[in-house]
């Protein structure tokens, strides 16, 4: 195989489901079929789980012709072709009986030379290939459309924290790190290879936003995207870090003074500034392989395009704000922060009517559109530094624990309510609509489906 990888996402309820089949404690072999969406951008790829089809042992998965178990051609025949018929890449899954260090013995691999060649003309166009699991391991062999066969870079299972497989424990190099020494006394060398290799994105840098992005810096994140359309304000002046105003004067984009004090704070941090709105087709697309999402846009369009991406491409993602609502006598009637945690299938805004269609219908039409219809100019919300800074030192803090997989336990992961006049915080369960043509139909459907995005 070529030094190419491929990662592999899959929620943890699939991959408990697929862990308890192939070892239920008898020490023999079993074996399953995988679907996948697929996410191919640039030179990367990923694999998404979609479905687990496990093979019955004894009629699906019997005594094999040139090895010791193999899956039936009816049963991989019945397979192949539903992936192909969704465009899902197809897994074949099988155990040994290793712990941390795991690949296919030489039998396997001599089996996918036979068989792999004829799946993919049968999958026309769609990755094929095979894992092999040990208690806390994987490897993969990946065979794609254009000939290259790719090994497991990652795999990770996405449930509250994000778990973190692979074929072989990975090494991790103990340079000296001055900059992050205290935060590595805490989490270690590892964790912050972890931080330093990922990808996130910050939607939104007013003033929940602009705090997420400085936070993400200084813990020592290797790429952050920073996505705003929009101008510095003075009216921005009181909430945006690193916003002075000079940069109102010369009318600097947001985007501008977030990679100015990242800067500031951190040396080796990749930065990229988008000037653009996050439902527009280029932006979003360049979000399909982002390890983490943080949503601090107010429009119901950017909620409506980052709650596709997590549950279309299992991208965890949280979306966060504070609400302050004045009475017609100028009392304070609300006042409130609030992190919405989205992970694939579970936290949908649509489902949680946080996804307005009547605001979506609002938000496409032109401001001449709007005027003519009667809709006038929406007044601008109140708001306070001291209440954003509430909303992104929780949501990055839980980043922080549950990215590393920091937690001692798996407590349900919702949205948290924090409301400052009672002085009550909610932790609410989020609800699921298994009719909801979100979260449902866009379920690890990869490249497969289209976005619900803008032109552009």
């Amino acid at each position: 195989m070529t030094t190419e990888t491929c990662d592999i996402l899959v929620t943890a309820k699939l991959h408990e489901q697929l862990m308890a089949h192939l070892f239920p404690g008898d020490h023999d072999e079993h074996g399953a079929i995988l679907r996948a969406g697929v996410v191919q951008q640039d030179s990367t790829v990923r694999l998404l789980v979609q479905n687990v089809k496990l093979a019955e042992f004894g009629s699906d998965y019997v005594a094999g012709q040139y090895g010791y178990r193999a899956l039936t051609p009816t049963f991989i025949h019945r397979e192949i072709i539903r992936c192909r018929d969704a465009g899902l890449a197809y897994l074949a899954v099988h155990n040994h009986g290793s712990d941390r260090c795991v690949d296919f013995s030489r039998i396997d691999l001599e089996s996918h030379e036979r068989g792999y060649p004829a799946l993919l003309d049968i999958g026309r166009g769609v990755p094929v290939g095979a894992l092999v699991y040990g208690h806390r391991s994987v490897a993969a062999d990946i065979w794609m459309p254009d000939g290259t066969r790719r090994s497991l870079g990652t795999y990770r299972v996405i449930g509250r924290a994000i778990k973190r497989l692979y074929a072989e424990p990975p090494q991790h190099h103990d340079d000296i790190d001055i900059e992050h020494d205290r935060q590595i006394r805490m989490f270690g060398a590892s964790g912050q290879q972890v931080l330093r290799s990922s990808k996130v994105a910050v939607v939104g840098l007013g003033g929940v936003g602009s705090l997420v992005a400085e936070y993400l810096a200084r813990l020592g994140v290797g790429t952050i995207l920073l996505i705003d359309p929009d101008p510095i304000e003075d009216t921005n002046l009181s909430r945006v870090v690193g916003a002075t105003p000079i940069d109102v004067e010369i009318e600097l984009l947001k985007t501008q003074i977030a990679v100015r004090h990242a800067r500031e704070l951190a040396r080796d941090v990749t930065l990229h500034a988008i000037n653009r709105d996050v439902a527009s087709e280029s932006v979003a697309q360049g979000l399909r392989d982002c390890d983490y999402i943080f949503l601090a846009a107010d429009s119901m369009r950017a909620r409506l395009v980052v709650n596709a991406l997590a549950h279309q491409y299992l991208v965890p993602v949280v979306q966060m704000g504070a609400k302050i609502r004045a009475g017609d006598t100028g009392t304070l009637e609300e006042a409130m922060s609030a992190v919405r945690h989205i992970r694939p299938a579970s936290g949908c805004l649509w489902c949680n009517g946080f996804i307005d269609p009547t605001q979506l219908a609002i938000e496409a039409k032109s401001d001449a559109e709007r005027k003519a219809q009667a809709y006038g100019v929406q007044e601008p919300d109140p708001s306070v530094i001291t209440m954003n800074a509430v909303a992104a030192a929780h949501a990055v803090n839980d980043f922080l624990f549950d990215f590393l997989d920091l937690r001692n336990d798996e407590a349900p992961l919702g949205y948290r309510h924090m409301h400052f006049l009672s002085g009550v915080t909610q932790n609410v369960v989020p609800r699921s609509d298994a009719r909801c043509p979100e979260c449902v139909n866009r379920f690890a459907m990869g490249d497969a489906l289209e976005l619900p995005v803008t032109d552009g």
